[in-house]
């Protein structure tokens, strides 16, 4: 290991890449195969109630961390590391996070355990924590949900059927993998 880890503080070292997105109570809508000459046809809500699923996702163990709130904020951001930091405390986090707004860490506390590394503005294609909720969002694509709670009972379901091993597959670009297991 080249890293210098500091052996009296952290135990291991682990690679997250953390990102949140909106679940809600419009249909999301995506194409669907139907024979030539056929019109598609599906139903539709539309409701603007929504919630907001955060979560840290890591290529290299398969972790992960989720949390739920109804909006986004600097605030709701700083609860999520400091909660997240205490899931295995002894390990140094390090997690990449995209540029939104409310993620202004010049304003807010990071956890000793956590580091923080942005990635270039406009590029989620480097982000593998959008590709989790690209599988989510595909299980609850062309579903209506009559309200928020049962959505909620849906997205807890997909939670729970994201074990490690898939976590890794979904997330587990080489670029990454392979650079963190070099210095690591």
């Amino acid at each position: 290991m080249r890293t210098g880890l500091n052996k009296d503080k952290y135990d291991s070292v682990n690679l997250y890449f953390q990102d949140e997105s909106r679940f809600g109570l419009m249909t999301k809508q995506k194409r669907v195969l139907v024979s030539k000459g056929i019109k598609p046809v599906g139903r539709y809500q539309h409701s603007y109630k929504w919630l907001w699923l955060w979560g840290c996702f890591s290529p290299i163990t398969g972790d992960s961390f989720y949390w739920e709130t109804p909006w986004v904020s600097n605030t709701i951001f700083e609860s999520f590391l400091c909660d997240f930091s205490k899931q295995n405390p002894r390990e140094l986090k390090i997690i990449i996070i995209d540029n939104a707004g409310f993620h202004a860490c010049q304003s807010i506390i990071v956890p000793d355990n956590i580091k923080l590394i942005r990635i270039p503005p406009y590029s989620p294609e480097l982000n593998p924590a959008e590709k989790i909720w690209q599988w989510m969002k595909n299980k609850v694509a062309m579903k209506l949900f009559k309200d928020i709670t049962i959505l909620q009972d849906k997205i807890t379901e997909m939670v729970d059927q994201l074990e490690p091993e898939l976590v890794k597959s979904i997330t587990g670009y080489e670029l990454y993998t392979k650079t963190f297991f070099e210095y690591f």
